[in-house]
């Protein structure tokens, strides 16, 4: 029996985006309102906005102005995944609907978890670590500028990419990641290539390592980009939180949920210092849309983790142990045997969804 409580209501926007993410999504509010419902976390108010191809035949736009605007004047979001790739131009050409809330928000921290499940195949049977990926500057371009381009062509044949740094982006990212880690096993990775790029990774390390200083119960050390991905292939159990530049996150973040078990279980919040953004780390898997076999995992495990960013930011256990009773729902399923094709079982999206709320109506993850 849920037990009474005096818990707030959150309004959470509901994206569902391209691709599979009509399937994903759904399942992953299924999901959360069972949680929200046997711990009585009080309430959810979804609130469904358009953004995406379909966006693009209603709107003119793959994320509308009213869109940016209604988010806003919400607690958080679910943002399914997006296949701008198939937009007609010039929004195919434009920053992707992903990348334009991450810079129009500021969610400057990415998070990215790497858990293996029982029975999910995982390359590490035991790895549990996070990713903390600075997520507004580095290589990548129109994240990293305030108006243009970081990727431009001054001649025919000549293509130039602008890897910026700052001192300020690498401070406030190093302390989310630091705090995390001072949550978890006080374990701490700086992933850099400054002996190749020596001023703008060099620097990240060296900020990294400054505000390390503040932390004196974190182990820290840090290893070469290259270097990293073997350490991670052979031995990711023995790491904690990790904390690099963009494009070094997005590359070790989808090896770390390969390691894990699939990028069908690696889930993300995008965060800043008021808001967050759950969003899984895959993409938006057109050649299976609409068969309803995709995987939900990720998906649900991100929204546990925006459920989790909630209760630390509001002070709301109510909402962090529907965050917990998710992701011991999805792992109750799993091991159960119920999964889908990708982590070697045969149940569809929606037998899944089912299935988890069953292990949660149960008492998977309640006291």
């Amino acid at each position: 029996m849920a037990e009474a409580t005096t818990a707030r209501v959150y309004r959470l926007g509901v994206l569902e985006g391209d691709g599979i993410g009509p399937e994903i999504v759904p399942a992953a509010v299924a999901i959360a309102d069972a949680a929200v419902a046997a711990t009585g976390a009080g309430k959810i108010d979804w609130v469904t906005l358009p953004l995406g191809a379909g966006a693009i035949e209603t709107h003119g736009t793959p994320v509308p102005d009213e869109t940016k605007q209604a988010l806003t004047e919400l607690d958080g979001w679910y943002l399914g995944p997006h296949d701008s790739v198939s937009y007609p131009e010039p929004h195919k050409s434009a920053l992707n609907p992903s990348g334009t809330l991450r810079k129009h928000f500021q969610l400057f921290a990415n998070i990215r978890p790497a858990k293996s499940f029982p029975g999910a195949r995982a390359v590490c049977e035991n790895a549990d670590l996070v990713i903390v990926r600075e997520n507004t500057e580095g290589f990548y371009a129109d994240r990293n500028t305030y108006a243009g381009t970081g990727e431009f062509s001054p001649v025919e044949g000549v293509a130039i990419a602008m890897g910026i740094i700052t001192r300020t982006a690498t401070e406030r990212v190093a302390r989310v990641a630091f705090d995390l880690a001072r949550s978890r096993r006080k374990k701490l990775t700086i992933v850099h290539k400054a002996n190749v790029l020596k001023l703008t990774t060099g620097l990240f390390r060296t900020v990294c390592q400054e505000v390390a200083e503040e932390y004196p119960d974190v182990a820290v050390d840090d290893f070469h980009i290259d270097a990293m991905t073997v350490h991670l292939v052979r031995r990711a159990q023995d790491f904690d939180v990790i904390v690099t530049e963009n494009m070094f996150g997005d590359i070790l973040s989808d090896l770390a949920g390969e390691i894990s078990g699939s990028l069908g279980t690696a889930p993300s919040i995008n965060a800043s210092a008021g808001t967050a953004m759950a969003q899984a780390s895959h993409g938006s898997a057109p050649d299976i849309a609409g068969q309803n076999i995709a995987n939900p995992v990720a998906m649900v495990l991100s929204g546990a983790m925006l459920f989790e960013w909630l209760g630390a930011r509001h002070e709301d256990p109510a909402i962090s142990r529907a965050a917990a009773v998710i992701e011991a729902g999805v792992a109750a399923a799993i091991k159960s045997g119920i999964s889908t094709r990708d982590l070697g079982g045969s149940a569809s999206t929606t037998e899944f969804t089912s299935a988890v709320v069953r292990a949660i109506d149960d008492g998977a993850g309640q006291a």
